[in-house]
């Protein structure tokens, strides 16, 4: 990481001086003649270190400082003092400067304190990252590079409570993300609430959102508060949320804009503090073009944009993926760990996978659960010609159908918590069926589950 010092200063001469001194050093150097240019050139990012005098017209050293605080990320700042200044370096330190040194310099201990800086700043990028990718990787199993930035940033804005639209093709994992995001946010330990938008009608998903009082429609039995006042105090993840109808989508621009929302049927307005993340596969700004989507919404919603990249362009990703599938669907379907071979993985890796993630995790779970123990069938993968597999292969049946069940079985028991009367439900056989497979299967263990 090479990085990029902005020095900002009234006098050409000492900016010249100052340039050469950095660039000797490694570093990237960009100038500015005063504070405002400077502020400026901070706004666009890119920024690591700010070396600025602290006297200078239009905007000194200690505004450009003050002002600097509110970028993200903050950048750290060294200010150049005049002898007799040390009441404004005090000042300075206290503002947030990272160092300072004073007028005329020092070679040396000017290229001491920018070389701590660097330093600092390595350090703090790097632990960021790693953070980032700790947090994420709780979610989803990625080793790409692309995923790994799309880490960084869910660190970096995940603090700070602004609303974020999340774009990306069907399977890409938009909602795993989400969950990185709450999970670093301020609002961790407050609701987390997830509507998607194109599961119900536009009457129903506004009654679901925004709530409504008893007989507010027909079927509408009983009064309920609404999403977003069960969401208040923490997070609601809208997905999908392109599908949303005009007249839901002007009232939600009215929630945002207000922060307050009115259930259907009543008059009276309740006040709420929820954090936004919306989702789409869709293009919301060429839906905005066609008019199917408000603009003003758009850039509501658009505060910060993360996009999560489809599969085919991190394909590096594929052999960690499989290997976490396949571990994970032997285990479920009692089957002896698969092996990942160099033809599994060029068979994986040559596939488009328009269905991005999902698309390879099902394929994956369909292929354990109908080959045998050890030995994966290709011919079941997508690219393959099903039935194409040997004699032997083809042998074993009645094992894939028992690892396939076993497979429904114990995914349902996770479903319910490990909860058999749930769990019979879910699979809709009665308990003693379920019972009688359990031992079959060798899943019998402990008898009673306290439901």
């Amino acid at each position: 990481m090479t990085a990029r010092v902005l020095v900002v200063d009234d006098d050409d001469g000492v900016r010249y001086t100052l340039r050469g001194m950095f660039e000797d050093a490694g570093l990237e150097v960009e100038e500015a003649a005063d504070g405002e240019a400077g502020l400026e050139r901070l706004k666009r990012g890119g920024v690591d270190l700010v070396v600025s005098d602290l006297r200078m017209p239009r905007m000194d050293g200690l505004e450009l400082l003050r002002q600097s605080r509110s970028l993200v990320p903050v950048p750290k700042v060294i200010l150049v003092t005049a002898h007799g200044s040390e009441r404004h370096a005090v000042e300075a330190m206290k503002l947030g400067a990272l160092d300072y040194f004073r007028k005329p310099f020092v070679v040396d201990e000017v290229l001491a304190v920018v070389r701590r800086a660097v330093g600092l700043v390595r350090l703090e990028a790097e632990n960021e990252r790693l953070q980032g990718e700790v947090n994420l990787l709780k979610s989803m199993v990625f080793a790409s590079q692309a995923m790994s930035r799309l880490a960084l940033l869910i660190q970096r804005v995940a603090p700070r409570d602004v609303t974020v639209l999340l774009t990306g093709e069907s399977g890409t994992g938009k909602e795993r993300v989400t969950e990185a995001l709450v999970r670093a946010s301020s609002r961790a330990e407050k609701p987390f609430v997830r509507f998607n938008c194109a599961a119900l009608t536009p009457e129903l998903a506004e009654a679901e959102l925004f709530g409504h009082t008893r007989g507010a429609f027909t079927g509408a039995v009983r009064a309920r508060n609404g999403l977003f006042r069960e969401a208040d105090g923490g997070t609601l993840f809208l997905d999908e949320i392109g599908e949303l109808d005009a007249a839901t989508q002007a009232k939600l621009l009215r929630v945002l804009q207000e922060g307050e929302v009115r259930p259907v049927g009543e008059d009276r307005a309740y006040r709420i503090d929820v954090r936004i993340v919306a989702a789409t596969h869709r293009d919301l700004a060429q839906r905005v073009a066609s008019g199917l989507f408000r603009e003003d919404l758009y850039y509501r919603l658009k505060v910060v944009h993360l996009h999560v990249p489809p599969l085919r362009q991190r394909p590096e990703d594929i052999p960690v993926l499989a290997r976490h599938f396949l571990g994970r669907f032997a285990e479920r379907f009692g089957t002896a760990p698969v092996a990942v071979t160099p033809e599994l993985l060029a068979r994986l890796t040559a596939h488009p996978w328009p269905g991005n993630v999902r698309e390879l995790e099902n394929a994956l779970e369909s292929a354990v659960a109908l080959s045998l123990d050890g030995t994966l069938d290709l011919s079941l993968l997508p690219g393959g010609t099903p039935g194409s597999a040997e004699p032997a292969v083809r042998a074993g049946l009645k094992e894939r159908v028992g690892a396939y069940e076993r497979g429904l079985i114990v995914a349902a028991l996770e479903g319910a918590k490990g909860n058999r009367s749930e769990a019979a439900r879910l699979l809709d056989i009665s308990r003693a069926t379920l019972h009688d497979k359990l031992r079959k299967y060798g899943l019998a263990a402990g008898e009673e589950d306290g439901d």
